[in-house]
């Protein structure tokens, strides 16, 4: 007689654990810190697709403004020369009338030594005359040498102004397509901000200060830190899944989340 084959009773499922009351605080700490990290990192490529662009224009601010400050006081230089040259040769104008006054007197004198009085005063005139004519063949000299300056650097203030206008008005084109979206983010940023504590916030502002690409919240990508890329072992991912407590990078110092975290965030919620 063949033996009846016994059905085996199908295996019971175990029902999953439900996260603790801690667990569900964590997890919403992490979700508001990744939420903010989100915000700021979407307003971060946003003002990266600007470039150096805000560098440069700000470079050239500084040129054009030093080279303003430049030609004025070349322009200002020229003219004391300018003015010095037309002091001297009114100078000599008026030594050379000196000069013909002293020899009319010369020709009126009662005696030599009224003579030779004057004969010292027209001496010293000339000897005058002849620094004077010194002083403007080095001051007209000098007027080349500054308006040859001046205007080469008006040339150079003209061109690097023109590049100045030009740099800002592609950043003002940028900034115009990308204004409206960056301000909304910022808007939701200090929104979510707010839902972070304060501790935390302060610590997430410290770390993306420090970090180069402004990543303070990352997540755990193929096993491996998604700021520094750094290895994580395994003990520590599942630490991080838990949600038991806040757990940072050894290598980078940055505050790691789990994919669930990431899905929470990236499927709607921020």
């Amino acid at each position: 007689m063949a033996k009846t084959a016994t059905k085996a009773a199908p295996k019971e499922e175990k029902p999953k654990a439900q996260p603790t009351k801690a667990e569900s605080a964590i997890a919403a700490k992490l979700e508001a810190l990744y939420r903010l990290q989100h915000l700021d990192s979407m307003a971060d490529k946003i003002r990266t697709q600007r470039g150096e662009l805000p560098l440069e224009v700000q470079d050239l601010e500084d040129e054009v403004a030093g080279l303003e400050t430049r030609v004025n006081k070349l322009a200002e230089d020229l003219k004391q020369a300018e003015t010095a040259v037309s002091d001297k040769q009114n100078f000599i104008k008026d030594a050379k009338a000196s000069i013909k006054k002293y020899e009319a007197q010369q020709s009126k004198v009662r005696n030599n030594r009224e003579y030779d009085s004057l004969g010292k005063e027209i001496e010293f005139q000339n000897l005058e005359i002849q620094l004077a004519e010194k002083r403007i063949k080095e001051g007209k000299l000098a007027i080349e040498t500054k308006s040859a300056a001046v205007e080469e650097s008006k040339n150079l203030y003209k061109e690097r102004k023109k590049d100045l206008d030009l740099k800002k008005k592609e950043l003002d084109d940028i900034i115009a397509e990308t204004e409206k979206e960056e301000k909304e983010l910022m808007k939701k940023s200090a929104a979510a901000a707010k839902e972070v504590e304060d501790r935390l916030f302060k610590a997430y502002q410290r770390i993306r200060g420090n970090a180069r690409n402004g990543l303070a919240v990352v997540p755990v990508e193929r096993g491996s830190c998604g700021g520094c890329f750094n290895a994580i072992p395994p003990q520590r991912q599942l630490d991080i899944a838990s949600h038991k407590k806040i757990l940072v990078c050894e290598h980078c110092g940055r505050i790691l989340v789990d994919e669930s975290i990431v899905e929470a965030v990236t499927a709607g919620k921020h």
